[in-house]
This record gives structure tokens, sequence and C-alpha cells, in this order.
């Protein structure tokens, strides 16, 4: 019957490929398009704009380089943080009596808005100690006082780079928002091991570091995976927290904070759209590769 009323599971599929057409398609279409026109997207530039972010010619506006490696390095140490402490926290959270409780606690975070996580966060990291919360036990114990949204001590000697004092907390604070998501996946993973694997192994003599390293982490690697690749994209798209908490100043500028500078506040589109295409054409592989983990998930299902 569907074989010769062919055009029947197309008509259902048509208001959602309609969304996605005026939604997504669309949008991403204008963007290579005007990144491809000046910055009044009136006339035809070519790939000046993208030759503009390669060459960096006005670092002190807009510093592309900058925003590129601390991408970068939001993508190592963000997520080579995230997952493992929500690895760690899924095994130990497993053997605790109140084991819902803890790991309820633990995703508190993901609960709330990242915005207001975020704001909570520049208090708790403010400058004056009668604000900020850490400099307030740095002073109570005797020191100084640590600009640590604004310190560049890190940084390479005379300049600013991406491993820096203020990147590494706005990564910290990463990891404090996102480690309860790794946490409930891994967890809900390590649920699937059967228990008489692990028995058998410690009644072999294994260690608990064996049963951890030649055991669950082999056998959840499907679901790390997963997980790795979500806190990727999150982490190349990342800009709600660093908006909020920096404004992409003092060298903290990614590429999201950046192509909003570039596009609503120089008021230079294509640069802005460039910026935007290429962060797009870096998210897609990941959002590719995420997919079709789902897809093999559910084919072993």
């Amino acid at each position: 019957m569907i074989g010769r009323r062919w055009w029947t599971p197309w008509m259902w599929m048509t208001p959602a490929l309609a969304l996605v057409s005026v939604f997504l398609v669309y949008p991403s279409l204008d963007t290579l398009r005007r990144s491809l026109l000046d910055e009044r997207s009136k006339a035809f530039v070519g790939l000046d704009n993208y030759r503009f972010i390669v060459e960096n010619p006005q670092p002190l506006v807009a510093d592309t380089h900058q925003a590129l490696l601390t991408n970068a390095l939001w993508l190592v140490v963000f997520t080579g943080l995230t997952v493992p402490f929500g690895l760690l926290l899924a095994v130990l959270t497993g053997r605790l009596r109140y084991e819902a409780a803890s790991k309820s606690a633990i995703f508190i975070p993901m609960a709330v808005s990242f915005v207001a996580a975020s704001v909570i966060w520049r208090f708790m990291l403010d400058f004056n100690p009668d604000i900020g919360t850490f400099n307030a036990i740095v002073t109570r114990v005797g020191g100084d006082p640590v600009a640590w949204l604004q310190d560049t001590g890190l940084g390479p000697v005379g300049g600013i780079g991406p491993l820096q004092l203020n990147n590494l907390m706005l990564m910290l604070i990463g990891v404090w928002m996102w480690t309860g998501f790794a946490l409930v996946v891994l967890s809900a993973g390590l649920k699937g091991i059967s228990s008489e694997v692990i028995e058998a192994a410690r009644v072999d003599g294994a260690t608990e570091r064996q049963i951890l390293f030649r055991i669950i982490i082999p056998i959840l690697r499907p679901t790390i995976i997963v997980v790795t690749t979500t806190l990727l994209i999150y982490a190349m798209k990342i800009f709600d927290l660093v908006w909020v908490t920096t404004g992409g100043r003092f060298g903290t500028d990614v590429v999201s904070t950046l192509f909003f500078k570039q596009a609503f506040i120089n008021r230079d589109f294509g640069v802005g759209a460039a910026l935007a295409f290429i962060l797009l054409a870096a998210v897609v592989p990941l959002m590719a590769i995420s997919v079709r983990r789902f897809q093999a998930e559910e084919e072993r299902a």
C-alpha cells in the first residue's frame, strides 16, 4: 500500500523538512553567501574574509589567531577533564549507599541555566574579596586578591596566549557544569555491564585498577565516544559562558564570541559570517559522528 502511495511518507515529512529548510538550511547558505561579500554585504570580495582570518591583520581589534587557539585549548582541556571526571564519579557513586542523591547533587549544574551559572561564577571569582568567594578565602589566609578572570599570568612572556589563568578558570567552570551530564550517561552505561563479569575478574585476581582499564573502559567505549563527541561540539560553539563572565576580553575570545563582536559590534558582516561558517564547518563532522554512533547503538539494541 505504501509502495503505491509513494507520496505518503513525504506528506508527513513535509512540515519537518520545511522547518529544517527555513531555520537551518537557508541560514547556513545565506551565511556562506555573506562570507563572500564585503563588510556591508554588498560587494563580492571572494575569499578575502577568510584571508583576513588566516592573516590576522588587526589583532588589536579582532585577534582571530587567539580565538582559534583558545577554541582548540577548550577542545583539549575541557573535554580531557570532563570525561575522566564523569567516569570516575560514575564508578565511585555507584558504590555509595545514597547513589541517587549523590548523582542528583552532581547533576544540578546541568539543570541550571548556563547563563545563570555563569553569573554566579562571575561573582564568585570577583576581584573584590567582599564579593568574590575565592578572593575572600585567599585574603583570609593572608594572600593577595587574584584577578581570576583578568589575569593572564600563565601566558607567554610579553604577550597574551590561550594558556592563561582566566581561560583555565573558564574551562574549569565548564567542567563543573558538564560533569553531571557525563556522570549520568556513563553511569547508565555502567549499569549495563554484567556484575558477573566484574566478579569473575576479581576471582581471577584482577585489581580494581585493572578492572577499570581492562574491563569497564573497553566495554564503555561506545558510550565514552558519544559523551566525548557531545562535549567537543559544546567546546567548539561555546559562547554563553565566555560572554557572560568576561565578554571575550583579556584574551578569552573564542570563535563564537569573536563572530558576535565582528558582526554585531564592529558591523563587519563579511568577517563575522566567515567566522560563523568556519564554526559550522567544524561542528558538522562532529555532529555526523554523533548521529552515526546513535544509529549504531540503536542497531545493536
